[in-house]
C-alpha cells in the first residue's frame, strides 16, 4: 500500500490494516468456545510479528521500515488475543495509533524537507536542520521500542508479560519470537534515526538547499501525537488493564 504520508499515518496507525484486531477483538466470545483456533492465532500472530521485524531490518525506504514496523506490532496484537487477552490487544492497538501516526508524519516532514527523497542513505545530518521534527521522529522511535515508562512500553511489555506467563507451548513460542522482534525493532529503529539525522549530510545540494523545518500548524499535530505516545500508557493503563475495571 503506497500512497501521500498523512493517508499512511491514518491507515497503518489506527484504522484499515487494525480492522482486523478490532474485529477478533469483537468476536472474542465465538473465538472462546474453539481454543484450536486460538491457537493458529498465537502462532500466525507471533510468526508475523518475527517476519515483519527481519523484514525491517534490510529497508532503505524510510517509509518502508515504518511500515513494515506496523506489521510487526499487528503481530504482537494478533498473538495476545490468542492467548485471550483482548484488552491488552486493545491497549496496544491505542497506543500504537499515536506513535505509529507520529513517525508517518515525522517522516513526511522528513521527506518534504528533503525534496520527495525517501531513501535512509541519502540523508544524514537532518537533526541540526530539523530539530523539531528530528524530536518528534525520536520520540516516537523509543515509544516504538518500548522504552520504560512511555506509552508503546505499557502495551508492549504486557503483551510479553502475558504470554510469558501462559503455560503452553504456543505462548512460549509467541514468548520467544516477541523478545526477538522486540530487539528487531530497537535495531533497525536506531538504524534509521542515525541514518536520517546524524553523521555527515549526505544529502544532495539542492535538496539541502531547500530544507526546511515544518509550518506552525503541523507542528501542532506533531505535538499532540507526542503528547499520546509518551502519556498515554501511563493514563490509560487501568482504563484497560487495570484492578478493578469493568472496560
Amino acid at each position: 500500500m503506497e500512497g501521500p504520508t498523512p493517508v499512511s499515518a491514518l491507515i497503518h496507525a489506527a484504522t484499515m490494516v487494525t480492522a482486523g484486531v478490532f474485529l477478533i477483538i469483537r468476536c472474542s466470545p465465538l473465538f472462546e468456545c474453539v481454543p484450536g483456533v486460538l491457537s493458529i492465532i498465537v502462532l500466525i500472530g507471533a510468526a508475523t510479528a518475527f517476519m515483519a521485524a527481519t523484514s525491517g531490518l534490510l529497508q532503505n525506504d524510510l517509509k518502508k521500515v515504518i511500515a513494515y514496523s506496523t506489521c510487526s506490532q499487528l503481530g504482537y496484537m494478533i498473538f495476545v488475543c490468542g492467548l485471550s487477552s483482548y484488552t491488552a490487544s486493545l491497549f496496544h492497538l491505542s497506543t500504537h495509533a499515536f506513535f505509529k501516526a507520529l513517525l508517518f508524519l515525522s517522516a513526511g516532514a522528513v521527506i518534504h524537507a528533503v525534496a520527495g527523497e525517501q531513501d535512509m542513505r541519502k540523508f544524514g545530518g537532518l537533526a541540526r536542520m530539523l530539530p523539531y521534527t528530528y524530536a518528534a521522529f525520536f520520540v516516537g522511535s523509543i515509544a516504538l521500542m518500548g522504552v520504560p515508562f512511555l506509552s508503546g512500553f505499557y502495551s508492549k511489555d504486557l503483551i510479553l508479560e502475558i504470554a510469558g506467563g501462559s503455560a503452553s507451548v504456543t505462548s512460549d513460542f509467541a514468548y520467544s519470537l516477541g523478545l526477538i522482534s522486540a530487539f528487531f525493532t530497537s535495531f533497525y529503529s536506531f538504524r534509521l534515526l542515525y541514518l536520517a539525522f546524524y553523521g555527515e549530510s549526505r544529502t544532495a545540494r539542492v535538496p539541502l538547499e531547500h530544507t526546511h523545518e515544518l509550518s506552525a500548524r503541523m507542528a501542532t499535530a506533531l505535538l499532540v501525537l507526542a503528547f499520546g505516545s509518551v502519556f498515554l500508557g501511563i493514563l490509560g493503563r487501568d482504563l484497560f488493564v487495570g484492578p478493578g475495571t469493568d472496560f
